[in-house]
């Protein structure tokens, strides 16, 4: 259990109909960790990582951010989103809006900031994720992995207590997966609370503090990277590694 829990989920369920997507769901997540979760197709990665801020509303169990229950709607899941951050598979990014534009929408909108102040944060965020230059282009102008680059600024611009990434490199070319992973390893670097959800091997070795391996809507394996890829303890985790370490 961590020191200084940040994200705790107790006894989490989830059914979409008849299809039972989250079994049980223990997960406790410390302040500046970073958890990475993998697993097979289908087996309630992204839902669990979408419960979180509750893009996916739970039937059963807790979730709490900062020692706070998750709203059910209205103003206050507004404020608990603000300060989790979410970054998806498709960038989400306003298409008739600049870069700069995108950034500094919601620190203005939500955050309630003055248009000087929100404007500096997010010339800062962009440098931080190489694309300043880019601060007025449209967001059609960039490639896939610069759009994804300003999708984390803009997650940043709230000063958000934790970040979830849902996929974030799964739509991009091969070439542009790594510009993405080396902002979130700066990011973890640097202290962020992160929930990553990801086929990246590499990225879940070298900035994962836990592995959290998932299959049928379970936690399976829940473990320091190093010894969840040498010595996987169940047989679900060790088939999954031989067919995508091996590819």
């Amino acid at each position: 259990m961590p020191a200084d829990p940040l994200i705790v989920l107790s006894g989490v369920n989830k059914h979409f109909g008849q299809l039972h997507v989250l079994k049980d769901i223990e997960l406790t997540v410390g302040r500046g960790e970073v958890v990475v979760v993998i697993g097979p197709s289908g087996s309630g990665k992204s839902t669990l990582c979408r419960a979180i801020n509750r893009l996916e509303p739970v039937q059963a169990g807790t979730i709490t951010v900062d020692g706070q229950p998750l709203p059910a709607e209205g103003r206050a899941l507004a404020r608990l989103r603000a300060d989790v951050g979410m970054v998806f598979q498709s960038f989400n990014l306003f298409a008739h809006r600049t870069v700069l534009d995108n950034v500094m929408l919601a620190p203005l909108k939500v955050r309630r900031r003055g248009k000087a102040e929100a404007e500096r944060k997010a010339r800062e965020l962009l440098d931080r994720v190489g694309l300043l230059a880019h601060a007025g282009k449209l967001p059609a102008q960039l490639s896939g992995g610069q759009q994804q680059r300003v999708a984390i600024a803009r997650a940043l611009a709230m000063d958000p207590k934790a970040m979830l990434f849902d996929e974030p490199t799964s739509a991009l070319d091969p070439e542009m997966i790594n510009e993405v992973l080396e902002v979130m390893q700066q990011l973890a670097e640097e202290g962020m609370t992160m929930v990553v959800v990801t086929h990246e091997m590499g990225f879940a070795r070298s900035a994962a503090d836990r592995v959290v391996f998932m299959a049928d809507g379970q936690i399976i394996e829940d473990r320091v990277p190093e010894d969840f890829f040498t010595d996987p303890r169940t047989d679900r985790a060790r088939d999954f590694l031989s067919k995508i370490l091996h590819h």
